[in-house]
Formats: structure tokens, C-alpha cells, sequence
């Protein structure tokens, strides 16, 4: 039986810290190779020289298309393309962006389970929203091993509450203790493995760029009254897990969480449209009736004078909606 030695780690807000414990205490003859999402900005510079010098005598490098899987070796994940792992080696795909972000966590979680199965470990840290928790499930479902990073030692819990919401972990604990857990699991064999689910693969060949059609959708989706922020395509309700999740026909992906932060913004933005139009209707108006008093129709400018203060409700109204919105935001938001 073969080990369990593919193992996929991703994080996003406040990850940077704990994969660098993970990776300080593995061994230089780790019989796995590591594969990391982490969501950093496109132009975001660094990332391969900190993760490199946190993992001691481990080889990291950046991901690249077509490279064959190491033992030993840690690859992380390049901007905007989906990292996807095959049999022997890696690709690199611009699917459609999943939780408004490209690489995201999921795509690789799904690719390691539907070709590696119970031979991978899959980990997910500290985050913002919910990106690996579908993922993480999918490796449950293949046979694999879920890890999450104790919520309360994270900076972020976010993504490790989301996690343990829709996937039953094996193990939840301190990213300090993470390391020498990966270090046990993969001197284990792996077991037996289980039939993939289609609809994991069919999400693996949509990060990959494949074109995604009605009817394919159709059977693990049901449309939604929503649309999609992205394409302005109709959304779909997955049916196939735990957890609320959107697609679109092109093959934007959301959870529940990352469409309402995607919603909240576009609310606001609308909002604030709104009252700009409004406040330079109320100074039209205004003008107006300024005329109107000028040409000795005051009759017409106590009509204008009426609308502009209508105007002005309005647009205070709106004003009072956008300033409430921001204040209930939670700081981190």
C-alpha cells in the first residue's frame, strides 16, 4: 500500500505565519510532496523566498505547468492561475475564478482527491471567508485526511470555522503542532480507494478551463434567482455537499459567504450612484426654481423649490442607509 504523500495546504489572511511553523517542523526526508494556496495579491513579491527559508533543507519552488511530483519538494501556487495536480505531475489552468479568487484553494483540494484519493492530507488555515472548505470535504469523500487549524489559534477563523461547519475533520489543533502531525500521517499507508463522486470530477475539469455546458450543470445544480457578480450569468444552487454554493454557467463558483461579500460591495457602489443622481437632481431643481424667481414666475419657483427639498430627503435618506451599513461592519470586514 502506498503512503499518504501528497499533501495540500491552503490559507489566506494570517496563514503566512502557521505555514511557516508547519513547514519548520518536517524533515528533510519527508516521503510527500506539499502543494500551497495561498491568496496573495498578483503583484505580491517575497512569498517563494519566506516560505523557502522557513522550510529549512526542503526544496520549495514555484509551481509550473507540466512539472513531475516530487517527494520532498514543496510547490507553491502562482498568481492567477489554479494550481491542479494530475497522476505525475502539476498544471497550472485559468478556470473561472472560485470565491472571487484565482488560485483558489478549492480546485487544488478537488484535483489532489479525485487523482491522488486517500493519499493526500489535506490542511486548511487561517482565512477570510470559506475557500477549502468544499475542497476539504471532497478529500473526505475520496478517502483522504482533513486537517483544519484550531479556530482559536487562528488569526483569522474564518476559514477554519467554515471547514469544521461542513466537513467532519480528523484532526482540528495549533498550527505549532501541525507539522509534527503531517510527519506521522505520512509514514502511514493510505487506505483503500473510494469511487470519486462525478461531480468532483466535473468541478476539476471546470477549474481547468474545459467548457461547462446547461445540461452537465443541471445535474448537480438547480438555478437560482441570483446572478452571478462576475459574468452576469445566472447562478446555480449546488446540490452536492454540505455548505451553500453558487455556480454560473461560464463556471464562476461561491459559497454562500463570498457572493454576499460580493453582493455588499455592489449594494453600496449602487447606493452611492444613487445619491450622487439624486443630489445633482435636487441642484438641478434648485436652479430652476432660481430662474424661475428671476423671470418673475414665482409660482414655478415654489414648484421647483418643493422638488428640490423632496430631492434632498431622498438623498439624505440614501445617505443615512450607506452610513449605517458602514458602521455595522465588523472591523476586520
Amino acid at each position: 500500500m502506498p503512503n499518504r504523500d501528497i499533501i495540500v495546504i491552503g490559507g489566506s489572511s494570517g496563514a503566512t505565519a502557521p505555514l511557516k511553523q508547519i513547514l519548520g517542523r518536517l524533515e528533510i526526508d519527508l516521503p510527500a510532496a506539499i502543494f500551497v494556496v495561498l491568496h496573495v495579491p498578483s503583484q505580491g513579491i517575497g512569498m517563494l523566498s519566506t516560505v523557502a527559508r522557513a522550510a529549512g533543507s526542503l526544496p520549495v519552488r514555484q509551481a509550473e505547468n507540466g512539472l513531475l511530483i516530487e517527494p520532498g519538494h514543496v510547490y507553491l501556487a502562482v498568481p492567477d492561475y489554479h494550481l491542479l495536480l494530475s497522476d505525475q505531475h502539476m498544471m497550472l489552468r485559468r478556470g473561472p475564478r472560485e470565491n472571487l479568487v484565482r488560485p483558489a484553494i478549492d480546485p487544488l483540494f478537488r484535483s489532489a482527491a479525485l487523482h491522488h484519493g486517500p493519499r493526500v492530507i489535506g490542511v486548511v488555515l487561517s482565512g477570510f471567508l470559506s475557500d477549502g472548505a468544499a475542497g476539504l470535504s471532497a478529500i473526505k469523500r475520496c478517502g483522504g485526511v482533513a486537517l483544519v487549524q484550531d479556530p482559536s489559534d487562528a488569526v483569522v477563523d474564518e476559514m477554519p470555522r467554515r471547514a469544521l461547519e461542513v466537513t467532519t475533520v480528523d484532526l482540528c489543533v495549533p498550527a505549532a503542532g501541525i507539522g509534527d502531525v503531517l510527519s506521522d500521517l505520512v509514514r502511514e499507508e493510505a487506505g483503500k480507494a473510494s469511487p470519486v463522486p462525478p461531480e468532483i470530477r466535473l468541478e476539476v475539469e471546470i477549474a481547468a478551463g474545459e467548457r461547462i455546458g446547461s445540461d452537465s450543470l443541471a445535474g448537480i445544480a438547480a438555478p437560482a434567482a441570483l446572478t452571478c457578480p462576475s459574468c452576469g450569468g445566472v447562478l446555480s444552487e449546488l446540490n452536492t455537499e454540505p455548505g451553500l454554493r453558487f455556480r454560473c454557467q461560464v463556471g464562476h463558483a461561491y459559497t454562500a459567504d463570498a457572493l454576499a461579500k460580493e453582493q455588499e460591495g455592489r449594494v453600496d457602489e449602487a447606493l452611492r450612484i444613487a445619491m450622487r443622481i439624486i443630489e445633482e437632481r435636487a441642484e438641478l431643481v434648485h436652479r430652476m426654481a432660481e430662474d424661475g424667481r428671476k423671470s418673475g414666475r414665482p409660482a414655478v419657483a415654489q414648484m421647483y423649490d418643493a422638488r428640490a427639498a423632496e430631492y434632498r430627503r431622498y438623498a439624505d435618506m440614501i445617505r443615512q442607509v450607506v452610513l449605517q451599513s458602514f458602521n455595522a461592519k465588523p472591523a476586520n470586514a
